[in-house]
Parts: C-alpha cells; sequence; structure tokens
C-alpha cells in the first residue's frame, strides 16, 4: 500500500476544497491508468501554481512545480510531468 503524502499548508496557497475520489473504470490497459494519473497531477499541480501567482510557462520551472508538489503534499514529478504543467499553465492564460 502506498503512503499518503500529507499537505504542508502554505501561505501563498490557499487550501481548497477537493472533490471526493472515484473508483477508475477496471480493465483499462496499464498505459492509460498511468496517463490519467499524470494528468490529474498535473492539473494540480497547474491549479497550485496559477494560485500562487504563476501565471506564465517560462515562470514554471521545474524546480517551482517540485516546491508547489511538496507544499500541497504530492510525490515529486517527473521532467514529463513537469513538461505537462507549464503546458497546462500556457493553456490557462488568458488571451
Amino acid at each position: 500500500m502506498a503512503a499518503v503524502a500529507t499537505p504542508h499548508p502554505h501561505p501563498n496557497l490557499p487550501s481548497l476544497p477537493t472533490l471526493p475520489k472515484k473508483r477508475l473504470p477496471a480493465g483499462q490497459p496499464r498505459d492509460w491508468y498511468e496517463t490519467y494519473n499524470r494528468q490529474l497531477k498535473a492539473m494540480r499541480l497547474a491549479i497550485a501554481l496559477l494560485h500562487s501567482g504563476v501565471y506564465t510557462p517560462d515562470r514554471a520551472t521545474d524546480g517551482r512545480i517540485r516546491t508547489a508538489a511538496a507544499q500541497i503534499g504530492v510525490h515529486e514529478p517527473s521532467a514529463t510531468t513537469c513538461r505537462l504543467v507549464r503546458a497546462l499553465v500556457a493553456r490557462g492564460t488568458p488571451s
């Protein structure tokens, strides 16, 4: 059983309500689950960065993303997840 990281309160990252978790559908290939979970993690990190004032992908460095991950209580993201976070931050900026 994997250990759950406990979130650390941080003044720049407000505590936000979350939706209850749902079970994932059974019978999907392993890659599907990995991609789905990576997308969820990237979304959480992108939201945390946007709430902390990081609005552009060039300010969302790997170090800043990994610091946000530690602050909100998720495992350290990979380089692939960091790229996905930057893509989400870029899509979240107003045109």
